[in-house]
């Protein structure tokens, strides 16, 4: 911690999804409790998650994992300095859980409160895992991708002083990247979530068996207001995939665009199912799977015949190689120093390996958060807080939950 700064205990609350989480953190780089009750079993039978269910659980939850948080602490409700909570974006009612708690605890308390943006938490878990190794050398500016089942952006962050500030540069036009991972995952009867399951069989098929087109938009962000023009990025021929690529662009006035889409990939599995009559197959081995309580690599596999497993690796590439080319296109664009990934998805293993390969040759550091802090915790939520205690940026006690908040 920077000589002058405040040390400070901050309890934070994550709720915007289907996690119940609370944490400690000190001064936003050491993590001392980091609790997180998953509802997967709860949404599993659906294959995604159910926002009336998930605000059922959140309810249960929310009580029993603050006291676990700060039992784990060794701090109690009295000596922390602060609270924090997820004001958005996320499902509604599942945020309203965690903020009505937490404004709660606060007026007892009589302790500050600070809401926080769900996506810069994202970016926070990478800084306070980074800080929490001794590393201080982060070069700005930092462009962040957040991939998630429920996001996927490209952000500018810039620090001055302790404030932070973020420019979205691109997003998605339909599907997150982890949301298109988990609908593949329900069409080929592999379960929920389904992720991690694909991410495990890619390396069993081959990535080039089936071709899919990286993502090609051409027509206006209907979210934009400003004038727009789209082009095709540009590649030299006969280079490799990661080389001298612009990704597809969207024009603006001031500078272009890096958006993403996955609905068309999604769609291509799907008419790739139907042309080569896999229903059958993927009907026996979703009742194979559901039959097995908590089913493991080598139950896949059994069910799994080469032709899906192709499928499965051949989707996984493509998916990196779009969040990769176009993550990049944008580093280079705005000279950027250094790149964060952080959300759900950055766990993948495969996104992890082709973006330190690819980065590398561009000159350019790359940070993830650890997998246990990669997917929604309260942790991030904490860490993202401090620089606003610093600030007194408190929120008031009429402040309310924004499902689709952006961040700024």
């Amino acid at each position: 911690m920077k000589a002058g700064m405040s040390e400070a205990y901050i309890l934070g609350i994550e709720s915007s999804c289907d996690e119940t989480a609370a944490a400690v953190v000190r001064s936003g780089e050491q993590l001392i409790s980091n609790i997180v009750a998953s509802q997967i079993a709860t949404h599993q039978p659906y294959g995604g998650v159910v926002p009336e269910l998930a605000s059922r659980e959140h309810l249960r939850a929310i009580v029993p994992v603050v006291r676990q948080a700060l039992v784990e602490s060794g701090k109690t409700y009295e000596n922390i300095d602060a609270l924090a909570v997820t004001q958005g974006p996320g499902l509604a009612g599942s945020l309203l859980v965690g903020i009505s708690y937490a404004k709660a605890l606060a007026f007892a308390l009589d302790k500050p409160l600070i809401a926080v943006n769900h996506l810069e938490g994202h970016i926070h878990a990478v800084l306070l895992e980074e800080r929490q190794k001794g590393n201080r050398e982060i070069r700005f500016p930092v462009l962040a991708l957040v991939v998630s089942g429920g996001h996927t952006h490209l952000y500018l962050a810039k620090q001055s002083a302790e404030s932070w500030s973020y420019e979205n540069i691109g997003h998605t036009r339909d599907d997150a990247a982890g949301e298109a991972f988990d609908k593949v995952a329900k069409l080929l009867g592999l379960g929920y979530p389904g992720g991690p399951v694909i991410d495990r069989l890619s390396t069993h098929g081959d990535p080039r068996a089936v071709k899919f087109a990286i993502s090609q938009i051409k027509h206006p962000d209907r979210r934009t207001q400003s004038t727009t023009v789209s082009r095709p990025g540009k590649k030299t021929e006969g280079a490799p995939p990661f080389a001298v690529f612009e990704g597809w662009e969207k024009e603006t006035h001031d500078h272009p665009r890096f958006d993403f889409s996955y609905s068309g990939i999604k769609t291509a599995v799907l008419r790739y199912v139907e042309t080569h009559s896999l229903a059958a197959s993927i009907e026996s081995r979703r009742r194979a799977l559901a039959a097995i309580t908590k089913p493991k690599l080598e139950d896949f596999l059994a069910n799994c015949d080469k032709q899906t497993l192709d499928l499965i690796s051949s989707f996984q590439r493509t998916m990196v190689e779009d969040l990769v080319v176009k993550t990049l296109a944008a580093a280079r664009h705005y000279n950027v120093a250094t790149l964060f990934v952080t959300g759900g998805v950055a766990a993948n293993n495969e996104l992890r390996q082709t973006f330190e390969r690819e980065a590398a040759k561009e000159g350019m550091a790359v940070y993830f958060p650890s997998r246990p802090l990669s997917t929604d915790n309260a942790a991030m939520i904490a860490a993202a807080a401090y620089p606003k205690f610093l600030a007194n940026d408190f929120a008031s006690m009429d402040f309310s939950a924004e499902a689709g908040m952006a961040l700024k």
